[in-house]
């Protein structure tokens, strides 16, 4: 170090302290009382407190945190009297006293702290600087030396809780003079003054109140602290422990007298006392544990069950019972049930229980221990120290056979009663003495014997194996089967360990011929000569098989071992025991099959290189040229980033070398003696990515300071040298903390306002700058982008309305801020107002038409003309008042719409109902959802045909030619094309990439014989006539599930919401299915219905008390309808399915004064007129606005009638059945209206219109023709109204970024497909190509759900929803075509409706098919990746066995065409394809 001049010798420095975690960046000093004080500050902002104490010894006495972050800078410095050192970080400057004796609470605390500053102030209790403790000068006043803390005796030290105000004599040592006095406090129980003789201090023991009451359930003692009080400072300055006793808390004399207090047992009185003089008899007190009266320890008391018998017990000092006192008893506590039986004191050591039979329940036991206890005088019990217990048994408990019968205990008694073929006792066996077997008798050798099980079943020639062999009767003596058995007509040497007699036999495998290949286990019992009877045999045979081995992998491993190793090869299951060796190194066994056997190696003992491999099973030695290589071990370089946040789970980079050797390397740090790991990825030879492992930090504890890991490294199989990496600074940073939005949990917001989430530590404070760590923010399920900054996180909200849960994560952490309510103001867009426009233009159009009409008819003739002038002033009125309506309606309605759809929960069916219904649909249970039903005798059999059928159909080459095949076939009609597609879609789910080769393949087979057929370009994929196209719609059917949850599903149940409530607003014809408000021409009402709208107040049928829920009704509403409603504004956000049914239910109105009125759609007060009968309406009842309704469950009486009517229910129930099935699918293209004529009265029922095919209408029902076209206008009112919501769908469908979610890979990867398909036929024309893309998803897959939305949500579907979906998915496809339709007057109104927009429509698709194609085309892998993500979330939602089954009908039909075909085809003769069918066809069809 320090080279003085002319010295040779270096001075050298000894270091006396020195610490490799905290860096020291300052150290300042000075001496207190001949201490060297060192204060050292370091990189993490503490300070550490170092005394010196001579040249070698330094003693770290305390560590403060000085400063809130950074390092402490080198200038420190103390305040002038060194009572405070000044330290500074960067940021702050912090004044620190250079002692802390105030936080030391006890004397001994303070004194051995080691801080010099620090003494004990006694009579003030306080660790404190001596100048600051008063009269410290005077003796013992101030303690510097732990030897001086002051110390307290007491004598006596505890008392019984009975005993009060007893005089204690404290002595104390080390105190200082008590002149001014004391007192003596027990605790908070009582407080008396002290008398102070010198060192000794009296006080008294509590008075009876203050006495505390020992707790009787934990123990015999209450431990109190005694304290002494000075009253000079009103402190208590010592302490010392006292116990309060209670002896009656032992029952028990043994209990009792071995108590460490003074308690004595009254025998006579069963009692404890501390106080012997209390005992009645001198003769009964008992002080020493052998004077107890107690049972002595027993042989074991056998007693079988049902038979009568005593039980003698041996005892010492029983007491005789005195006069008036009962006399002794057994108790018995049997399964839980007690039994009491007299007993008998023959003298003091002798007690007997009396003549009793006991019994147990079941026969899983053959004996049961069963507690005993002796008592007197009703329930004094007598010690049972040897826990003496009865044994009840049972001889034929767990004894079916001679030979368990017979190795029974032979103090039980038991033998084998041949007669009755049963374990009993001997004088329950009938006589003579030939009928039985014992043990050990003139007859004890078990006939029959029996072998049920052997293990293993297979094994080396070599022999070696050992055999375990069990059954029943297999000798009792190990010398009985001493070289009588034989496996396979191969000696077995029984192994004297193994053997359980009776039940079980173990030997070991001599060697055998080659010619012996299996044979019987064969056991003969007894010594000498083998007689049939003494003679077991197998019915299962053991083999002899070859273990072979062929192969290992992985074939290289590090040389400190730890590889998992499996070898591959055949029979490596057959016998007992297998050893692998590594040259002359063992490999660790693990696990073994049939085919495989695994191993985990150990370190190398020759370093690198190959060694040989070689396996033996038992005493075969298997042999073959197989190596394993010992590669150098991997290595860690370097690790990037070297942080974390204590929750772990941010991504690491690990570089280093032979990193692809490792299996399953793994990332560890260890904290605080706590190991945790996390999972690494191997990406090539030299890096992997690896999760970090959190830091066991409880979350009570979690500091604000970064933390280091005691260890940090790798688990890379058994490799040491990285388990603790030394070169590496890994360092962990507080975990990111949030505030929740706002006190109430709910943020209120407006659309497209930013969500900030406010906390700390969102940017670990690196050493590189702020570290970047991975936030996802949802809102609901929707990503938002986001801006990081270390106290808050700016979230972009996606274009969202209504409450959405917030979810934020990073690392290991998930955490919900919140709620945000995103309100929205809709005013009226301008395509509303261009509607409105529209339609009054229209209206306006044919006022004039009509006027014009009416000015030439007038000049016809003057009769002529009054008629008209009659029926134009009639007509004016109604069409004025019929556009002031429809514009009053437009303007109203859209914004009641969008304010009611607001919020409402969207109830989308789970995938798997939501695949049955598009791929099956109208099957409600399909096969596919079960498991497969076969007889019992046929499962395996099936099950095997299955299995290799599941193989073939995974087969591409036989795939796609049972294809071909079946719809070659003039009887596989489109109905089973579509059935087989989605059958093979339900095996293929589970692998989708292969699905997606396959219909790859098929589809340009189908565009191939499309083109050859000279077919125009354009109808490909149009209609479903192949397998391949409804294998195209089940394909985007699974892969647009998520689009659909996260992205199309919203707008397309707010459509369906919008026209379902839209409708409702006005009359709808609850047999027709007409309706005033409609997008359908066939389903409107054409006629002017008057009606109100009336407000009803329901109560909750499923609670009455809850308030009352109002109801839009219309007067004119059916009462079905009316329920229909009621149930829709109940179940508002409930799934249909789980609604209660209208059908169900009965409507009741509450009128006042209790009256009930059950409303029906027919009852005994129908209006029938001729052969019409009207169904019963609101208004009908004359039901006035905020009546009362109530939904009741359905009354088993018939209508309302007024007196005791027997009209029957049939016609009502028909009514409702029909209403049923008008709503249901099937029905819904129907244009006639449904009027079934009651069959009993010939009477046809109508509700707003009268079926106008009937002749029998009335001129003027409907009005004239040209009265009725005027409506039409009202379709354009309902257009306008519901525009927003088909734009709102379209836009969604047709734009490749919407709402946050991106283009589905399947949407662009198939498209690509097919331009790739055009290039390959060279069609340049966009036409064709376009058409094939609309035929391909719009056509094929969206209309199908823009018309079913029941396919996607839990909903139902009316008939008037139904018409209006269908004008939408029209308008749809027509906007996907590209010819043009030129419109007429007499051109559909479905067309005429949205011909404005389809133009608009049209470019939007445009503009996405080609923006999809100038997107970056999905290389396969990403799109298998994809593929495979897909089928692992949905592995199991369908039963592929049952699938196969279903495929399998189809072979069945047309076996003899599939195995010709497959016979033809090159690549399927190879593969044998035919012969593998067969196979699978002779399981399936084999009997047995």
């Amino acid at each position: 170090m320090n080279a003085p001049l002319g010295v040779s010798e270096m001075v050298r420095g000894r270091p006396i302290f020195s610490d490799a975690n905290d860096k020291m960046t300052s150290v300042v000093a000075y001496v207190y009382k001949n201490h060297s004080l060192v204060f050292v500050g370091t990189k993490s902002g503490r300070v550490k407190k170092i005394r010196v104490d001579g040249s070698s010894r330094s003693l770290q006495y305390e560590t403060v945190q000085a400063v809130e972050s950074g390092p402490i800078l080198r200038d420190m410095a103390f305040s002038a009297d060194h009572h405070y050192l000044y330290v500074m970080s960067e940021t702050q400057l912090s004044r620190m006293p250079v002692e802390a004796c105030g936080q030391y609470s006890t004397c001994s605390e303070c004194l051995g702290s080691g801080d010099p500053h620090c003494g004990w102030c006694v009579l003030h209790n306080t660790c404190t600087r001596k100048e600051k403790c008063e009269r410290s000068m005077e003796p013992r006043r101030f303690a510097s030396d732990i030897k001086q803390c002051v110390r307290l005796t007491v004598h006596p030290n505890n008392i019984s809780v009975s005993q009060f105000s007893v005089t204690l004599v404290l002595e104390a040592h080390n105190v200082p003079e008590l002149s001014a006095g004391v007192n003596c406090t027990f605790e908070d129980l009582a407080e008396m003054n002290g008398l102070v003789e010198g060192n000794r201090i009296k006080c008294f023991s509590p008075a009876e109140k203050e006495m505390p009451r020992v707790v009787v359930d934990k123990s015999d003692h209450q431990i109190v602290q005694l304290y002494l009080k000075s009253k000079e400072t009103g402190l208590a300055f010592a302490n010392t422990s006292f116990v309060f006793y209670n002896c009656s808390v032992h029952k028990s004399c043994l209990s009792c007298v071995s108590s460490p207090y003074q308690c004595h047992w009254c025998k006579y009185r069963h009692d404890c006392t501390h106080d012997p003089r209390t005992c009645s008899f001198q003769e009964g007190r008992v002080k020493k544990p052998e004077e107890c009266p107690q049972l002595l320890p027993a042989e074991r008391i056998l007693v079988p069950v049902n038979v009568v018998k005593p039980i003698t017990l041996r005892a010492k000092n029983l007491p005789q019972p005195q006069s008036g006192q009962r006399g002794y008893e057994c108790l018995l506590t049997i399964q839980g049930n007690e039994h009491r039986v007299p007993a008998l004191r023959f003298n003091s050591s002798s007690v007997q229980c009396q003549n009793t039979s006991y019994f147990y329940d079941g026969m899983e036991m053959s004996s049961l221990p069963v507690e005993l206890t002796v008592i007197w005088n009703g329930d004094f019990s007598i010690d049972n120290p040897a826990h003496n217990k009865v044994h009840l048994y049972k001889c034929d408990a767990q004894r079916g056979s001679c030979g368990l019968c017979l190795k029974a205990d032979p103090l039980f008694g038991c033998v084998w009663c041949k007669g009755e073929n049963r374990c009993t006792l001997k004088q329950h066996c009938p006589h003579p003495e030939n009928q039985w077997l014992e043990h050990n008798g003139i007859n004890s050798k078990c006939t029959h014997p029996r072998i049920t099980q052997i293990t293993p079943l297979r094994g080396p020639r070599e022999g070696g194996t050992l055999v375990t062999i069990r059954g029943d009767n297999l000798g009792l003596e190990f010398r009985e089967i001493q070289g009588n058995v034989r496996v396979a007509e191969v000696e077995c040497t029984p192994i004297r360990e193994g053997y359980i007699p009776a039940e079980q036999i173990v030997c070991e495998m001599g060697r055998a011929e080659k010619s012996q290949y299996t044979g019987n286990v064969k056991v003969c019992v007894g010594m000498g000569a083998c007689r049939p009877e003494f003679t077991a045999k197998s019915s299962k045979y053991y083999y002899f098989v070859i273990p072979r081995i062929h192969s290992i992998k992985p074939s290289r491993g590090p040389v400190s071992g730890g590889t998992v190793v499996s070898i591959m090869g055949s029979h490596l299951d057959a016998g007992s025991n297998v050893s692998i060796m590594f040259k002359d190194q063992p490999c660790t066994f693990l696990k073994r099959d049939g085919l495989w056997l695994t191993c985990r190696t150990h370190a190398s003992l020759h370093g690198y290189g190959n060694v040989s491999v070689s396996v033996s099973i038992d005493k075969a030695q298997l042999q073959r040229d197989l190596r394993f290589e010992y590669v150098e071990d991997p290595t860690i370089t370097k690790i990037e980033p070297e942080w974390s946040i204590y929750s772990g789970n941010t991504p690491v980079t690990v570089t280093g070398t032979n990193l692809d050797i490792i299996q399953t390397p793994l990332i560890r740090a260890k904290y605080n003696n706590h190991e945790t790991l996390n999972l690494c990825q191997v990406l090539s030879r030299t890096s992997m990515e690896c999760q970090a492992p959190e830091l066991s930090i409880s979350l009570a504890h979690q500091q604000e300071a970064p933390e280091r890991p005691d260890e940090f490294g790798f688990r890379l199989d058994d490799v040491q040298a990285v388990m603790v990496l030394n070169n590496t600074n890994f360092i962990y940073y507080p975990n990111p903390e949030f505030e929740p939005l706002s006190p109430s949990g709910v943020l209120e917001l407006k659309p497209g306002s930013p969500i900030i989430l406010k906390g700390r530590n969102f940017l670990p404070p690196t050493s590189t700058g702020n570290g970047k760590m991975n936030y996802t923010v949802l809102i609901g399920e929707k990503p938002c982008m986001l801006t990081v900054s270390d106290s808050q996180l700016l979230c972009e909200s996606p274009n969202l309305t209504g409450r959405h849960k917030v979810l934020a994560r990073v690392g290991g952490i998930e955490f919900s801020p919140g709620v945000v309510h995103i309100t929205s103001d809709s005013p009226l867009s301008s395509t509303a107002i261009i509607g409105i426009a529209a339609a009054g233009a229209l209206l306006l159009l044919a006022i004039v038409m009509v006027l014009i009409a009416y000015k030439r008819k007038s000049r016809e003739s003057d009769l002529t003309l009054k008629r008209l002038q009659m029926q134009m002033d009639n007509l004016e009125s109604r069409v004025a008042l019929e556009c002031k309506e429809a514009f009053a309606e437009l303007q109203t309605d859209i914004h009641e719409l969008t304010s009611d759809l607001d919020g409402a929960g969207i109830p989308f069916l789970d995938y798997r109902t939501y695949t049955m219904r598009v791929l099956f649909p109208g099957i409600e249970e399909h096969p596919v959802l079960r498991d497969l039903e076969v007889p019992g005798y046929r499962q395996e059999q099936v099950e095997k045909g299955l299995k290799l059928f599941g193989q073939l159909i995974n087969n591409k080459v036989y795939l796609l030619c049972f294809i071909r095949t079946l719809e070659a076939q003039r009887g596989f009609s489109m109905r089973d094309r579509g059935n087989v597609a989605s059958l093979i879609m339900t095996v293929l789910q589970s692998k989708l990439e292969y699905a997606t080769d396959v219909l790859k393949h098929l589809l340009s087979d189908l565009i191939d014989r499309n083109l050859e057929s000279k077919n125009h370009p354009k109808l490909l994929l149009r209609r479903t006539e192949s397998v391949a196209e409804k294998m195209l719609t089940n394909w985007f059917t699974f892969l647009l599930y998520k689009f659909l949850k996260e992205c199309a599903g919203e707008p397309l149940f707010s459509l369906f919401c919008a026209i379902k409530q839209q409708m409702e607003k006005g009359p709808i014809d609850s047999i027709t299915g007409e309706a005033r408000y409609s997008l359908s021409e066939d389903k409107l009402i054409r006629q002017q219905i008057d009606y109100k709208t009336l407000v009803v107040n329901c109560i909750h049928p499923e609670n009455e008390k809850s308030p009352e829920i109002q109801v839009k009704a219309l007067n004119c509403d059916t009462i079905s309808q009316v329920k229909e409603k009621i149930l829709d504004a109940i179940y508002k956000n409930v799934p249909h399915s789980h609604r209660l049914k209208a059908s169900d239910m009965d409507l009741e109105w509450r009128q006042g004064r209790g009256q009930r009125v059950i409303l029906q759609d027919e009852d005994v007060t129908t209006k029938i007129e001729g052969d019409w009968k009207r169904l019963n309406m609101l208004a009908h009842y004359q039901v006035p606005d905020n009546a009362v309704m109530a939904l009741v469950p359905k009354q088993v009486t018939a209508y309302n009638s007024v007196n005791n009517s027997t009209v029957s229910r049939t016609s009502a129930s028909k009514y409702e059945n029909m209403i049923k099935y008008t709503g249901s699918p099937d029905s819904l293209r129907s244009r006639t209206p449904m009027i079934t004529p009651d069959l009993e009265s010939g009477v046809k029922v109508w509700h707003l219109v009268k079926n106008h095919e009937h002749g029998d209408q009335k001129e003027g029902d409907r009005g004239s023709k040209m009265v009725s076209e005027i409506y039409l206008t009202r379709l354009l009112a309902t257009k306008g109204t519901l525009q927003k919501f088909v734009d709102d769908l379209f836009e969604t469908i047709f734009s490749t970024a919407h709402r946050g979610s991106a283009l589905p890979l399947a949407i662009k990867y198939m498209f690509d497909f097919l331009d790739e398909q055009a290039d390959k036929h060279n069609i340049h024309d966009p036409h064709v190509r376009h058409t094939w893309k609309s035929n391909c998803l719009p056509l094929r897959f969206w209309v199908n759900v823009i018309k079913n939305p029941q396919f996607v949500f839990d909903i139902h579907k009316s008939s008037i929803t139904d018409a209006c979906l269908s004008v939408v998915a029209q308008t749809f496809m027509d906007s996907c075509s590209t010819s043009e339709h030129r419109l007429g007057k007499d051109s559909p109104s479905n067309k005429l409706l949205y011909a404005k927009d389809i133009p608009s429509y049209k470019s939007w698709v445009e503009r996405y098919y080609s923006d999809i194609g100038k997107m970056p085309a999905i290389s396969d892998q990403d799109m298998n990746a994809y593929l495979a993500e897909q089928s692992r979330m949905h592995m199991s939602e369908f039963n592929s066995m049952s699938s196969l089954s279903e495929i399998y009908s189809y072979v069945g039909k047309y076996t003899e065409e599939i195995v010709c075909a497959l016979e033809q085809d090159d690549a399927a003769r190879k593969q044998r394809l035919a012969f593998k069918l067969e196979q699978v066809v002779a399981f399936m069809t084999l009997e047995s």
